[in-house]
């Protein structure tokens, strides 16, 4: 076994970077903790602007044949993908849950499934991706989606495999080349990826992985002149970061943002399947980015809502991710935990009330949170927790509830609970959000759009969305009976 591979619950982790097909190492390395106890699992590549640039580079010379491959190739290769993932998902998911803390169990049923599951997707989308010829004053016209070239991918920690994915995945089936760069709190499935698509046949260069601290390398990534799309998905200050280094080259952005989204609760709701829609936003220690942290419930019912609320909260488990019985793990980083923290006591301090939870639990652990008596402009009902913390407010009406849900700088999602049809499509129609759940949370078909309004982000992703971004879209216009013949 090489001196930079570690073995993380028997699984050997490449811990070098994946550069034009061959593992580089760094100079330096930066430590990998585990949240689960604070644990250090290795220590990884930590890559510099020289690592970054060779990626860049490796990306550029692999993409004129990978452009070229057929269309069915690409398919085929994406496809042996997914099956070297659908070989290794045990694998993936006792390494994930010890980087990032997610539950085991999800990682094995869902998240890991969900990741090959992307892969075929965008490979049989492709297949298919076309737009009907059109015709203007006899000219015919045809749209096309060329590759665009290099892209750049950022992925964040808290579900690290899956959101690579949704952007590897298109990317590779648009033609492009990619140079992927996951968060430092989480690194290991990113190396695993490199692996699996190296047997899976894909040529070198076509993906490269480089690890680092993004105020060492993120420059260097998204300020080169030869990449060509940026797809981030992380915090509004890194986006607004990012978009200022890729202006100088005009280098188009997707970016999956920050959010604050509401869950609002009407009087004629089934108020048990929204208790349960509420207490699912605990999921992953609250670190989702779509979760509906904002209770917004009908004055009428909101004492039987939170008193069901809180039976049921109650009685969820907290503890190791890998113990099947757990239903809410850790958060990622003690810098995290810091953060939660701070939120929940400055809101206590001006007069919000923890009805649960409100504190620490041992190691990286924080109590599920419901926070009532909160004001719609504090900082607790406005900014982003990303942790276990939900609030709670009140609403008279429809007018005040959307007044309310519409009351932040983001706009990401939102849940709506009610058994009125009509009135669901009164408010959604009103929601400032790129995703409406009724009476559901979290189903996403990658056929749909996926995207943030406002701070939430820019750009849209899935289907055919995925191409328009991640390919340069031509359109070509004949001449009617503009042929000459030479022969």
């Amino acid at each position: 076994m090489s001196a930079h591979t570690i073995t993380v619950a028997g699984v050997a982790v490449d811990t070098r970077h994946w550069i034009g097909g061959e593992r580089v190492a760094s100079a330096q390395t930066f430590p990998d903790v585990s949240p689960i106890d604070g644990s250090t699992i290795g220590e990884i590549s930590r890559g510099t602007a020289m690592e970054a640039t060779a990626a860049v580079a490796a990306a550029k010379a692999a993409f004129p044949a990978w452009a070229a491959t057929s269309r069915a190739e690409r398919a085929r290769v994406l496809h042996a993908i997914a099956d070297g993932v659908e070989k290794r998902i045990e694998e993936l998911a006792i390494v994930e849950t010890t980087d990032n803390g997610a539950l085991l169990r999800s990682h094995r049923r869902g998240v890991m499934p969900r990741v090959a599951h992307n892969f075929r997707f965008f490979a049989d989308w492709l297949l298919k991706l076309e737009h009907e010829d059109f015709e203007t004053r006899g000219h015919s016209n045809h749209v096309s989606w060329d590759p665009a070239g290099p892209c750049v991918l950022i992925t964040p920690w808290n579900a690290p495999l899956m959101l690579a994915s949704w952007k590897v995945a298109p990317a590779l089936a648009a033609g492009d080349t990619v140079v992927l760069k996951p968060a430092e709190w989480s690194p290991l499935t990113a190396s695993l990826l490199a692996d699996i698509a190296a047997e899976a046949g894909l040529p070198a260069g076509v993906l490269n992985v480089v690890q680092g601290y993004g105020s060492e390398i993120g420059d260097a990534l998204t300020s080169h002149p030869d990449v060509r799309r940026i797809s981030f998905t992380g915090s509004v200050p890194t986006a607004k970061r990012i978009a200022e280094s890729a202006a100088a080259n005009l280098t188009p952005l997707s970016l999956e943002l920050g959010g604050k989204s509401p869950l609002l609760v009407f009087a004629d709701a089934d108020l048990d399947l929204a208790v349960g829609l509420a207490v699912e936003q605990y999921d992953n220690a609250g670190q989702v980015c779509l979760a509906g942290t904002r209770l917004l419930v009908e004055e009428s019912v909101a004492e039987e809502f939170t008193r069901r609320f809180v039976e049921k909260a109650s009685a969820l488990k907290q503890g190791d991710p890998r113990d099947e019985a757990t239903d809410v793990g850790p958060n990622i980083h003690p810098r995290q935990l810091e953060k939660i923290d701070g939120f929940v006591q400055r809101a206590v301090a001006a007069g919000a009330r923890a009805v649960i939870g409100g504190h620490r639990g041992d190691g990286q652990y924080y109590a599920p949170t419901l926070l009532t008596d909160v004001a719609q402009d504090s900082e607790i009902v406005q900014e982003e927790v990303f942790g276990p913390v939900l609030t709670l407010q009140t609403f008279a009406d429809e007018d005040e509830a959307v007044r309310l849900a519409n009351g932040t700088r983001f706009g990401l999602a939102a849940t709506v609970a009610t058994g009125d049809p009509e009135r669901a499509e009164r408010v959604t129609a009103r929601l400032v959000a790129g995703t409406v759940w009724v009476n559901c949370f979290f189903v996403r078909d990658l056929r749909a759009p996926f995207g943030g309004s406002r701070l939430s982000g820019v750009g849209r992703e899935g289907g055919t969305w995925s191409f328009d971004f991640y390919c340069d879209v031509k359109n070509t216009v004949t001449a009617p009976n503009g042929w000459t013949n030479h022969g």
